[in-house]
């Protein structure tokens, strides 16, 4: 039923809600939220949910440092001029997951066609060759940053990619091989980023 002012002119209500209809909420996307974190933020945050609720314990791996030069701007205070990495970084993140050793390397990339194979170091292969041939499960979880869409790329499509490239084929991983052969993983609310489910299907049977 219309509803008009004295005047005769027709009353509107707010936002174009009809008289006698209940205005919906507006639904939040989940991403919404997670705007701006980066990806070791959202993976971090996830490995503490896995933590508290007794799902697996995934942690960060500490990178060795040298310290080289300090100052001392007053007694109570050090700060630290000049360090170095002692060796090469493996993976960033490891831990145990329904009794599978996990081993993992979190990577982000702004292309929208391809991952560059430049992102990953030659150590970090091989120390997931040697973690994959003792049982491990191992993978790359990446980022296509510019199409916010994220992947678990199991360690045996890279590799493939990785002994092509020392052939001479192509140097980057097409995206239509990530649609096809990884996992795609969707964001949430809790937990962020849910991978251990995406990462279900390389568990052994």
């Amino acid at each position: 039923m219309a509803i008009r002012y004295p005047n005769g002119r027709k009353y509107t209500p707010p936002n174009n809600t009809s008289v006698g209809q209940t205005t919906k909420k507006k639904k939040m996307d989940p991403t919404y939220s997670n705007r701006g974190k980066s990806l070791e933020d959202k993976i971090d945050e996830t490995n503490q949910y896995y933590l508290s609720a007794n799902i697996a314990v995934i942690h960060k791996k500490p990178v060795p440092v040298q310290i080289v030069k300090v100052e001392y701007p007053s007694r109570s205070a050090a700060v630290i001029r000049e360090a170095y990495f002692r060796t090469p970084s493996t993976t960033d993140y490891n831990g145990v997951y329904k009794g599978h050793y996990i081993d993992f390397d979190a990577k982000e990339t702004k292309n929208k066609t391809s991952f560059p194979l430049k992102n990953v170091h030659l150590h970090q292969v091989i120390h997931m060759r040697a973690a994959v041939e003792q049982g491990g499960i191992c993978f790359l979880l990446v980022q296509f940053t510019t199409l916010e869409r994220f992947f678990i790329l199991p360690f045996d499509v890279l590799n493939q990619a990785w002994i092509g490239m020392d052939n001479g084929e192509r140097k980057s991983i097409p995206f239509e091989v990530f649609e096809k052969e990884a996992i795609e993983v969707k964001e949430g609310y809790v937990p962020q980023l849910d991978y251990l489910k995406a990462i279900t299907a390389l568990l052994p049977i």
